[in-house]
């Protein structure tokens, strides 16, 4: 065989080979976002509340070493997927229907490998996120503001939407604001892409809010590497600066089950402040032994899994706030 053809073969074995490597287990077909089944949440009904929450639920799926993607038939993953939506659901349902598609997210073995390795995988559930957005835009919204939200990969996804619809204006017309919670968005990403906006106090519109709680002594983790600097914001005092809140200012902490009832309430655990530095938010008066990393994809004192737990109460009135400044805003 000569040599250019065998190269042009060789490369095209070693695409075949990278697309299976990609849907081997998730499946490759589009997913239909008409049928109820793929939606964990579908609240397509009249409603007198006000808005609408578009939820990217967080990474459930562990992955195994040929497995990298949730696949969309796996009912145990599903039951896990509902639970941890549940857990957050509760903050935006006296407010807004909410519509939370499955999809086919990356699994935590993906945070395990380098980065450079890891966008194949999260640009394929990114894809299905996309599909189901865009779903919920031509069929469900009907002209309602709405709020895009989700919490770790969950976050990482709704930025993603943010900059691919930035420049559309219908989009930027009804969106409320982007609760991407624990995960990080730099000076650099908003500066490339001039619609994005982050929040720069408790009621401003068409915005990002964002967060990752953390320890004084961390100094890097999963979402904010060494020598990153993400942007963020207070959500006790709304501050973006290093302005320390007060435990006092927090409206309760709650710690939810899968059903998403609330378990344990507890007003005034801690306070934080925005590290000047790392862009980190740095709780105060809680101890990493009692509240612990959990995954092994995270060291002692990042408290990515208690980002929405910390300040339940006060995420919850934020988005009644933000949405009423939307609906009043000339």
């Amino acid at each position: 065989m000569p040599v250019v053809k065998r190269s042009k073969f060789l490369f095209l074995i070693v695409s075949i080979c990278l697309s299976l490597s990609l849907t081997a287990c998730a499946g490759s077909r589009q997913i239909s976002y008409s049928d109820a089944k793929n939606w964990a949440y579908f609240e397509n009904e009249k409603s007198e509340k006000t808005a609408d929450v578009f939820f990217i639920c967080p990474t459930v799926f562990s992955g195994d070493e040929n497995s990298f993607n949730m696949a969309m038939d796996d009912e145990t993953t599903r039951g896990y997927f509902l639970g941890a939506t549940n857990m957050e659901k509760g903050i935006y349902d006296d407010n807004a229907r909410f519509f939370a598609p499955y999809y086919r997210q990356a699994g935590l073995n993906v945070y395990r490998l380098p980065v450079a390795e890891r966008e194949q995988y999260l640009s394929f559930a990114y894809s299905d996120i996309k599909n189901a957005f865009s779903y919920y835009l031509t069929n469900c919204n009907d002209e309602r503001p709405f709020i895009l939200a989700g919490f770790s990969q969950g976050a990482d996804l709704c930025i993603r939407l943010m900059k691919d619809y930035t420049g559309d204006r219908d989009f930027t017309a009804k969106l409320v604001a982007c609760y991407a919670i624990g995960w990080s968005i730099t000076q650099d990403e908003v500066d490339s892409c001039p619609g994005l906006k982050c929040a720069k106090g408790e009621s401003d519109t068409g915005v990002i809010i964002s967060y990752n709680s953390e320890a004084e002594y961390v100094d890097s983790s999963l979402m904010i590497p060494k020598g990153t600097r993400t942007l963020a914001i207070n959500p006790l005092n709304w501050a973006t600066d290093e302005t320390p809140a007060d435990k006092s200012l927090n409206l309760g902490a709650c710690f939810t089950d899968y059903g998403g009832k609330i378990t344990n309430e507890i007003p005034f655990l801690t306070g934080a402040y925005i590290d000047a530095r790392r862009g980190a938010l740095v709780v105060t008066d809680v101890s990493a032994e009692d509240y612990p990393p959990v995954l092994d994809i995270f060291q002692e004192g990042v408290f990515h899994l208690y980002d929405y737990q910390f300040f339940y109460r006060n995420l919850e009135k934020n988005v009644g706030t933000r949405i009423d400044a939307f609906v009043n805003e000339d």
